[in-house]
């Protein structure tokens, strides 16, 4: 009998549209790719992204930046963070948030994770009164939010900053709210893998004049500041731009121009992903030693990554499991692995940070399983994903 193998790369993304293909070559011709490289009369492509950004978020302001852990990092200084200041965090998260978090010299104190894999309300709020830490980093993590209204209640309570981390929910919803709008500021990820493709990039949004105005110094505008669309008054300007170090960040044209054209496609493409999770929510679901992280109804998603928690297994079994998967084609990733591979890797091999115990977080971890779901994949690619993994399940057990 035949076994059903898959055989298409789980890092390949749709192509750059021929749109945005025509506006980087029409930038590239200019030669102006820096950020401020603009002639009289002339709106830059960075600014425009921003412009056009900051519409689709429903934001007052908008900076757009080399990558999403610079936006983290810009937001953490605007908003106030010093050096040796604790951030309370998700121990659920990728390298780079705690890493924004050690980049301005402050401490991450992480907080617990649930079997639904969003910060734990309970441990987030014991956190606040054991510590001195009155910024939260949140990174919604996989694209899984949390109870916002639960959350902000209270941050309220306890005078709590929200700092957004939204690579993974760009055009997400809680309630009818813009994941990223809950917050006092949002930083959202435009890297290969994130929801629009720029290679590398990011961007940070906020209501807040102040924190706008600091943010677009520390990105490094010189005294350029006035060529930016998204931005404050000329007024919130006067003090910060003599305080901030300029940390050039803000980013170039090249990139604003591939991710212009994109922008319109978003909310049509969050279909496509979601249409492709359901496939794989309900063949996992169908399998008795498989548990699907729940979707509230409140939840609007995108199901660009998918994630299942399998039984309290040892290590041997889940490796031996997700090399099972690999020969055949499927690509998971395991988050229990205390050896950290490729992009994965957990809150106790950061060792920048203070040692921290979080033995429901290493409970959870060890049991999560991970696959990208890109765009590349047809909805019959996902039934067959979801059929290998459902077999590899069944043989395990």
């Amino acid at each position: 009998m035949s076994v059903l193998v898959f055989n298409k790369p789980f890092t390949q993304q749709e192509p750059i549209s021929p749109e945005a293909i025509a506006e980087a070559a029409r930038v590239l011709e200019s030669g102006r790719l820096h950020r401020y490289n603009t002639v009289d009369g002339e709106d830059g492509d960075t600014a425009l992204w921003e412009s056009e950004y900051a519409a689709y978020q429903g934001a007052k302001y908008c900076l757009a930046t080399t990558s999403g852990g610079t936006a983290m990092q810009i937001a953490l200084r605007a908003a106030g963070v010093q050096s040796g200041d604790a951030v309370l965090t998700n121990a659920f998260t990728l390298a780079p948030v705690p890493g924004a978090i050690a980049a301005v010299g402050a401490v991450p104190v992480f907080v617990e994770t649930t079997a639904d894999l969003t910060i734990d309300l309970a441990d987030l709020e014991a956190k606040i009164k054991s510590s001195t830490a009155r910024v939260l980093l949140l990174s919604h993590m996989r694209g899984h939010l949390a109870d916002m209204d639960a959350l902000c209640a209270l941050l309220e309570e306890r005078s709590v900053v929200l700092i957004e981390d939204c690579a993974h929910t760009m055009g997400a919803e809680w309630n009818g709210i813009k994941s990223g709008n809950y917050g006092k500021v949002a930083c959202f990820s435009t890297q290969t893998y994130k929801h629009l493709n720029s290679g590398e990039g990011g961007l940070l949004t906020t209501d807040d004049p102040d924190i706008m105005a600091n943010a677009v110094i520390l990105s490094g505008s010189y005294m350029l500041f006035e060529k930016h669309l998204a931005r404050p008054d000329m007024a919130a300007f006067e003090a910060p731009r003599f305080e901030n170090p300029n940390c050039s960040s803000r980013m170039d044209n090249l990139r604003a121009a591939i991710l212009r054209p994109q922008l319109p496609h978003l909310d049509r493409n969050i279909g496509r992903w979601n249409r492709r999770y359901q496939i794989l929510e309900a063949k996992l679901r169908s399998a008795a030693n498989a548990a699907v992280p729940h979707r509230p109804q409140q939840e609007l998603y995108v199901g660009s990554s998918f994630q299942f928690l399998v039984p309290d297994w040892t290590d041997e079994i889940c490796r031996s499991f997700v090399e099972a998967c690999k020969k055949r084609g499927v690509e998971l990733k395991w988050f229990g692995d205390a050896n950290p591979v490729g992009f994965t890797s957990r809150f106790d091999s950061w060792k920048y940070a203070p040692e921290q115990s979080l033995p429901g977080t290493i409970a959870i971890l060890r049991r999560i399983m991970d696959l990208r779901v890109p765009l590349s994949f047809t909805e019959e690619d996902c039934d067959t994903i979801g059929t290998i993994i459902v077999e590899e399940l069944g043989r395990i057990a």
